[in-house]
């Protein structure tokens, strides 16, 4: 018997996640019940089916086993055929009782021990799969493993039940979760330079993420796009289509004099540059260290500052139409990088915001700003009780912010200027600026890492922008720098004191129309910690938090079983 040669043009697959859906059954039930328990299985795969995208909008595939797992042969059935289609993430809709040891116990020995695991079950009296379900969960949670369990609904009886919404919702939650955890193993990122301006925070904790997340780390000295900005090596006539799209579309390009032109043309070049090196390493997020070396440290040869090309990465559009975010951080912030690549892949695609977590704005100093500027407020606004986050940095900021979700690309391109940087960078290259508009719901957290335990958390909390009359929010961006993009965050459990004390970095990252259940079933995924020392915010809120694992109420708490799971 010889060895059989892979072929180099075969399809190896998509290399995307793959969602496995099945269901055990109980050899003695009666067939008008096996073939309900069946039609379970279908209904389940073609609720998730197209609901579930990656960044790039690729449907995620969904397979389901037609075989009800009663016992040993049908597991080892039903793992062979998952593991021949590619499965990596499992999901178990049982209708009627099964026995755990002979049926998902079984099928679960074929698979890695941090498969993703979900039993979506209705609340069925008649041949209660809740039932099996709670005595499943039971028995692999004593084992150490990780289960998450969905008691939804579905209709007691009938040959074809349909779940409901809110069932399907959390299912879709779990999914996106699971494809987060998975599909980014085996990716990479990359970053250009070391540790930005010493920022210790911002270190690329390579055997760390590696470890605990599958993704690796190429680093690469900035001395490459150095060259290939001097040899040239992009497209010119490519560049001369960008140029004149941000010319024709943008609000404002600020170039007093020929070399600021051409300086600009440098920092667009550099987006077209890095694109193509990201596209040759299958890159799917990246970092540039713009400080100190690469922009302004006077003993070297400053060039162009990075900050278009982070935002157009950033963005869902470019000079060529829509396309896919590919998450990037400035100051080559490789923490910031890791928390936008999570949050992209949770929401489905959408585009991140990379901020300094600069001025916490409390209500006596909004107070006293708009006096100061001749501003009369009515004081019932929200932001005016509670305060506001001033999120401005040079760079990253994805364009698609300039505008709400859902604004064509032209609209929202037209909502942003290109002023001449100043401060750091004011003898080489333009900034990106507007000022994001109120009403943008999603989350706003930050990667963490602590040497001390190994492992990393997840500062975070809901929130929303909000945006001050004209003259005030421009008084506030004058307060900090006026020519950066600036975005008012205010958080939704987090008091100002509390938001000003707890932040882990300098740098703060929010993505719109992410929910906080997947955040949630993906940190338990990817054993991350939790933290929201919000005093305000409650442990549970049925409909938006995940309900806890049980893993977890037996050992202790949640933050202590992931102790427990690190070790």
């Amino acid at each position: 018997m010889s060895a059989i040669r892979l072929d180099h043009g075969i399809n190896a697959g998509s290399g995307l996640p793959v969602i496995g859906v099945f269901a055990t059954g109980d050899p003695r039930i009666d067939q008008e019940s096996r073939i309900r328990a069946g039609n379970i299985v279908q209904m389940a795969a073609n609720q998730i089916a197209g609901k579930v995208i990656t960044p790039g909008k690729t449907q995620v595939p969904v397979v389901y086993a037609d075989v009800l797992v009663d016992g040993e042969q049908q597991a080892d059935m039903v793992a062979t055929q998952f593991k021949k289609a590619g499965v990596n993430i499992i999901v178990c809709v049982p209708d009627t009782w099964a026995f755990p040891q002979l049926t998902v116990m079984s099928m679960l020995a074929h698979f890695p021990r941090d498969t993703p695991f979900n039993f979506t079950t209705g609340n069925s009296g008649p041949r209660p799969g809740v039932v099996f379900t709670h005595a499943t969960g039971g028995a692999l949670a004593q084992s150490g493993r990780l289960v998450h369990i969905n008691v939804g609904n579905w209709a007691d009886t009938g040959l074809e039940p349909v779940m409901t919404e809110e069932t399907r919702d959390a299912l879709i939650d779990w999914c996106y979760a699971a494809v987060t955890f998975q599909g980014l193993k085996g990716k990479r990122v990359m970053v250009f330079g070391h540790d930005s301006m010493g920022m210790e925070t911002a270190l690329p904790h390579v055997a760390a993420t590696r470890n605990q997340f599958g993704l690796e780390i190429t680093r690469l000295d900035m001395k490459l796009p150095a060259d290939l900005l001097a040899r040239k090596a992009y497209d010119k006539d490519e560049l001369k289509r960008l140029r004149r799209w941000l010319e024709e579309g943008a609000a404002g390009i600020e170039l007093p004099e020929a070399t600021d032109s051409e300086n600009f043309d440098k920092s667009l070049a550099l987006y077209l540059i890095v694109r193509d090196l990201m596209k040759e390493l299958n890159a799917v997020g990246g970092g540039f260290m713009s400080q100190l070396e690469w922009g302004s440290d006077a003993r070297g040869i400053p060039m162009p500052v990075a900050d278009v090309m982070e935002s157009l990465f950033n963005s869902t559009f470019d000079h060529n139409g829509p396309k896919e975010v590919i998450p990037y951080a400035t100051e080559a912030d490789v923490q910031a990088l890791l928390t936008q690549l999570f949050m992209t892949w949770l929401s489905g695609g959408n585009p991140p915001l990379f901020m300094d977590f600069r001025k916490v704005w409390e209500p006596s100093e909004i107070e006293e700003l708009a006096k100061n500027n001749g501003i009369k407020l009515a004081g019932n606004a929200t932001w005016e009780q509670k305060g506001f986050v001033d999120g401005v940095n040079s760079g990253s900021a994805s364009f698609d912010w300039a505008a709400t979700p859902g604004t064509s690309p032209e609209e929202t391109l037209g909502k942003i200027s290109f002023p001449k940087a100043v401060d750091y960078f004011s003898y080489l290259g333009n900034s990106v600026h507007f000022i994001s508009p109120a009403g943008i719901q999603g989350i706003a957290a930050r990667l963490a890492y602590s040497s001390l335990s190994g492992m990393f958390s997840m500062v975070w909390d809901e929130a929303e922008t909000v945006l001050p009359p004209q003259g005030l929010a421009e008084a506030v961006c004058n307060t900090a720098n006026p020519t950066w993009p600036h975005t008012f965050v205010m958080p939704k459990y987090a008091t100002m004191t509390e938001y000003k004390h707890y932040a882990p970095a300098n740098h703060f990252h929010m993505t719109w129309g992410l929910k906080r259940a997947r955040m949630q079933y993906w940190m338990d995924m990817a054993n991350v910690l939790s933290v929201t020392p919000w005093a305000a915010r409650p442990e549970f809120e049925e409909g938006a938090d995940r309900p806890l694992p049980l893993l977890y109420l037996i050992n202790g708490g949640e933050t202590q079983a992931k102790i427990w799971r690190k070790n």
